[in-house]
């Protein structure tokens, strides 16, 4: 039988990025290509719209065939009329004109933000200077139950019907919220497109592959990557980080050692089941066994502070070194006891 401990409401404070011990990283160059992919395909004249579409695809070799098939789930083999029609229905809508016009205000100056994700890759380039970075950042608008931010070739997508802000009309309805429920679009605001940026360079690097591994291996392997996202992003909070509010992750520590105990009385660090675990290191409204007030994916606050305090005990470990560590071995280390 599962030992239920509920969460609190709690005023404790949580340790910050120690900036003090952040690297100089002023004379690494970093010059992202912006290309504004959504203000070319609105712009389109549904008269004309097929050639402005073959002209706009001709611009962007890669990312329009992943827009096209990947976001839009257009088929290759459609006829022209058939292609215009389905693409004007999307760009022609009511509701996607007016998406696009908040977006146009919202991300008028897309400045800060791609000053963000440069911080971030230089960075990722002082730790990891082999590793090659994209080049371009493409903005661009899909369905809202679709995609969003990723990595393709040479650049980062940024969907920015994804960014509008967590409190945006164009996130509230049940249709919507059937696909992104709120604990997910939360996190939909702008200033979260460097952490989602920053997640995808480091899934590209080390892709994750653990899924059949005893839990504390899933838990040590996430907190391995929430580790490196902490290194590339050390100005961000922690709760940005994990995708957590702030006041769940003043909780999570405030609990830490009741989380812990809950994991080991209940022996499942060693469960491999994913049907059994899977709620510990996936994303959820809540953990059900540890009360409403707990965050789902609590496993991957669990693994993050466990290579915190293997890396505390380790702190000449480099970080391509620390990725390559067997995560039981990182256990036996860290001598992880909250």
């Amino acid at each position: 039988m599962r030992r239920i401990i509920v969460f609190a409401a709690c005023c404790l404070f949580f340790s910050c990025n120690d900036i003090n011990k952040k690297p100089d990283v002023s004379n690494i160059k970093v010059s992202m290509k912006l290309q504004r992919f959504e203000q070319g395909l609105f712009a389109m004249d549904s008269a004309s719209l097929y050639n402005h579409l073959d002209s706009l695809l001709a611009s962007y070799p890669t990312f329009g065939d992943v827009f096209m098939q990947a976001v839009l789930n257009c088929d290759p083999r459609w006829s022209q009329d058939t292609l215009t029609s389905y693409i004007y229905s999307f760009t022609g809508s009511p509701e996607y004109r007016s998406l696009y016009d908040t977006a146009e205000i919202i991300f008028k100056d897309f400045t800060p933000y791609q000053a963000e994700i440069e911080k971030g890759i230089r960075y990722q380039k002082y730790y990891f200077p082999q590793y090659h970075s994209p080049e371009k950042i493409i903005t661009y608008i899909g369905p809202l139950d679709g995609r969003g931010d990723g990595l393709w070739d040479d650049a980062l997508a940024i969907g920015l019907h994804h960014h509008l802000g967590k409190q945006s009309s164009f996130y509230q309805s049940e249709w919507l919220q059937s696909t992104y429920p709120p604990y997910i679009t939360r996190r939909f605001e702008p200033d979260n497109i460097a952490v989602n940026c920053m997640s995808s360079i480091i899934q590209d690097m080390y892709p994750e592959n653990a899924e059949d591994s005893a839990l504390v291996v899933q838990m040590i392997e996430k907190g391995k990557r929430l580790f490196l996202l902490q290194q590339f992003l050390p100005d961000y909070r922690e709760y940005q980080l994990i995708g957590y509010t702030e006041g769940q992750l003043k909780d999570c520590y405030a609990h830490e050692a009741m989380i812990w105990n809950f994991f080991t009385q209940n022996e499942l660090l060693q469960n491999s089941d994913y049907n059994a675990i899977k709620n510990y290191v996936t994303e959820g409204p809540k953990t059900q066994e540890l009360g409403d007030a707990s965050p789902g994916n609590i496993g991957s606050f669990v693994g993050w502070q466990i290579v915190k305090r293997f890396m505390k005990k380790n702190g000449k470990t480099k970080l391509d070194q620390l990725m390559g560590i067997n995560a039981e071995q990182l256990l036996n280390e860290a001598k992880y006891k909250p």
